[in-house]
């Protein structure tokens, strides 16, 4: 692993932990194919159990690396972050997320796919999408108005806006919000008493609650995806990059 994703396996937990914090673990190319390795590597090692997803220095993720990523925007059913997708949204073991600070983006919207979400109460969690003239991704657009109902996940999803831990809770999107020098601990004895459980029962059920969801997740991606790289080839999306890179307001249409 790069020092970028940090990997760590010891007593059947896995830790996967962004660790780029001079660029707030903004994701880069390079770090979601690590992501997705990790990923495979953990379900596939007998001795793991579960896995928990988190960030150093106080961060969760700023999602995508923007400079990174219109170099190497996503193309192909290959890229790097749809490897990342799949590996994390067809997990067969448990993943908890350990959310300190910023969940932005992917940051936030892979949440929905992992099984429980602890958050400190500094997190705050945000769908820029439309800011940057692109859409939803990783099914957001379908998972987030199962969990919080359609208008929550519409203030969300169509202004960009933040939300507080707390009212990340109240959406369904984060199961308990602790204090952040309680969180790690409370993490990893949640950890403890997933990997301590018979682990063909744990995932048994992870599966069956999953099953029924996972051929519309699969549509739902491609469609997403089909659509995000439309309009990441689209003028308003080029120049909200740009603006943002320059660290100016784009102009309004």
């Amino acid at each position: 692993m790069s020092d970028d994703i940090l990997y760590a396996s010891d007593g059947g937990i896995a830790t996967l932990t962004f660790h780029r914090p001079d660029k707030k673990h903004a994701i880069t190319a390079h770090m979601y194919a690590l992501l997705a390795q990790g990923l495979r590597a953990a379900a596939s090692d007998d001795t793991v159990r579960v896995i928990v997803m988190t960030g150093s220095h106080g961060i969760f993720t700023a999602g995508n690396d923007l400079e990174d990523f219109l170099h190497h925007p996503p193309q192909g059913n290959d890229s790097p972050v749809l490897q990342f997708m799949r590996a994390l949204r067809d997990q067969p073991k448990p993943v908890i997320a350990s959310v300190h600070g910023m969940a932005i983006g992917i940051g936030t919207t892979l949440l929905m796919h992992c099984d429980l979400v602890y958050a400190s109460q500094q997190a705050r969690f945000a769908m820029p999408f439309t800011q940057l003239g692109l859409c939803p991704e990783f099914a957001s657009s379908w998972l987030m108005p199962q969990l919080a109902g359609y208008h929550r996940a519409a203030e969300m999803l169509l202004t960009g806006e933040s939300v507080s831990a707390e009212q990340a809770a109240e959406m369904g999107l984060v199961n308990r919000v602790l204090p952040a020098a309680e969180l790690d601990a409370v993490v990893h004895s949640k950890a403890q008493t997933l990997a301590a459980l018979p682990s063909d029962a744990v995932r048994t059920t992870k599966r069956l609650m999953k099953s029924a969801s996972s051929s519309t997740l699969e549509c739902v991606m491609q469609e997403e995806l089909n659509e995000f790289t439309r309009l990441l080839c689209g003028p308003d999306a080029k120049e909200a990059f740009n603006a943002f890179i320059q660290k100016r307001r784009p102009p309004l249409n």
